[in-house]
């Protein structure tokens, strides 16, 4: 058996016990990549561990890192409740403000579960006191995640614009960023005329009614007590307008952006070094926010990105590439490889996939005249969209903080429904819009 063959069954093996058992996959990809590299490529532990993407890793903990400290002093829950009270508390506009702040929450950052977590709560109290459909408002928010999260400086949008640029394949941050951008507002779009979107235009929330959109915040988990006092940090953002901490750590959020897109600096030397002054200033409220870095993710990501480089260094993405391309057309080729990301991806992690799966398009690219970024989105976009489904991170969060209103198997069999229809048909419909075109 070929190097090429145990690299892939070494993978999907990783990702069968990697779904089966809470053990993080980068824990499993490292073992895979060190058993992998020494017996079937012959490779030296210094060569395996050249792999591993050092900018890549950076700019996870510096992202995530400042994210924990906008977590800490209330930022988050300022965006939040300033994007309700900007629609007047219109009803039919909150799950449109809560997949706006969740996808802002991953485009700046935020892990998409973490989005999720903090988001959902809030968006399913919002939903079971005011008759909002629980399945529209859930998928609302996981859609939000998946729609800011291809953001140039999110964690998906950087695994994906790293992978790319290390497989020599031209750049297309905003290309795969307002795809997923626009996929995701399309679903939600469908999902707020199905899920009776139109009975709540003649419905508003009473923002001044101090048992209206705070209690409904604070049911959502979304405050943050400060030390010592008893006194929410939302009620005093309320009552005192913004903190000099929340507006430097806004200030710090547009900082980050342009000095790494506009002057093209490293967005992890950059979002880690915003969070360290953040901390300066305020040592003490922050001296724990390190600790809410995604690690979990960070390993995950390294473990992932080495492996990925097996695969590489085994032929593996020009095998399937070439299989692919020999199916009679590269469109068709690239049809298949929507629908491997996309079923993968409803029961493993998005995050472990996506620099997997990228790789594995090049022969495609390379040989079969599909446009690299289109293609890329569509790879990207059919693997997390199916991040809807109860298996995975997101879509269990909406089933964990459902309302009273719904019971949880009803529930569950709701969200199972619409994710196995965006399963089935997701792939299909992003290739047919951003690849077969033969843009």
């Amino acid at each position: 058996m070929g190097p090429e063959w145990v690299a892939i069954l070494a993978l999907v093996a990783l990702f069968a016990v990697g779904t089966v058992l809470p053990i993080n996959m980068g824990a499993l990809a490292y073992v895979a990549a060190w058993l992998v590299g020494m017996y079937s490529l012959h490779l030296s532990e210094k060569e395996i561990l050249a792999g591993v993407s050092g900018d890549l890793i950076l700019t996870l903990i510096g992202v995530t890192y400042l994210f924990a400290i906008a977590k800490n002093n209330g930022t988050v829950d300022l965006i939040v409740a300033s994007a309700v009270r900007a629609v007047g508390g219109r009803v039919a506009l909150i799950p449109w403000v809560m997949f706006a702040v969740t996808a802002l929450l991953t485009a700046i950052g935020a892990a998409s579960p973490a989005a999720c977590a903090i988001i959902g709560p809030i968006a399913l109290g919002f939903a079971g006191r005011y008759k909002i459909n629980p399945l529209m408002m859930g998928m609302f928010v996981v859609h939000g995640a998946q729609g800011g999260g291809f953001s140039p400086i999110s964690i998906y949008g950087t695994i994906t614009n790293s992978v790319m640029e290390d497989n020599k394949l031209p750049s297309s941050e905003l290309t795969v960023f307002l795809s997923s951008l626009v996929v995701n507002l399309v679903m939600a779009t469908i999902l707020f005329f199905l899920f009776g979107g139109r009975k709540l235009m003649a419905q508003r929330v009473d923002i001044d009614d101090p048992g209206g959109v705070e209690d409904d915040l604070h049911r959502g988990g979304a405050t943050v007590t400060a030390r010592g006092t008893g006194v929410s940090t939302m009620t005093r953002t309320h009552a005192d307008g913004v903190r000099r901490d929340q507006l430097l750590t806004l200030v710090a959020f547009v900082g980050v952006a342009v000095v790494a897109l506009v002057f093209d600096k490293n967005i992890g030397f950059v979002a880690i070094t915003a969070a360290v002054l953040l901390a300066m200033l305020s040592p003490n409220q922050h001296k724990d926010a390190i600790k809410q870095v995604a690690w979990p993710t960070v390993l995950l990501v390294a473990g992932v990105s080495t492996y990925a480089a097996i695969l590489t260094e085994a032929g593996s993405p020009e095998f399937v590439g070439k299989w692919a391309a020999g199916l009679g057309a590269a469109a068709i080729g690239a049809l298949v490889l929507c629908y491997v990301g996309g079923v993968v991806s409803a029961f493993a992690s998005s995050t472990a996939l996506l620099p997997v799966i990228i790789p594995i398009a090049v022969p495609l690219i390379a040989n079969g005249g599909i446009h690299a970024g289109f293609f890329v989105a569509a790879l990207a976009i059919a693997s997390t969209i199916v991040d809807v489904s109860p298996f995975s991170t997101n879509g269990a969060l909406m089933l964990a903080n459902r309302p009273d209103t719904i019971e949880e198997p009803v529930y569950y069999k709701q969200i199972l429904t619409y994710s196995m229809i965006v399963v089935a048909a997701g792939p299909l419909l992003v290739w047919a819009a951003l690849v077969a075109p033969g843009w």
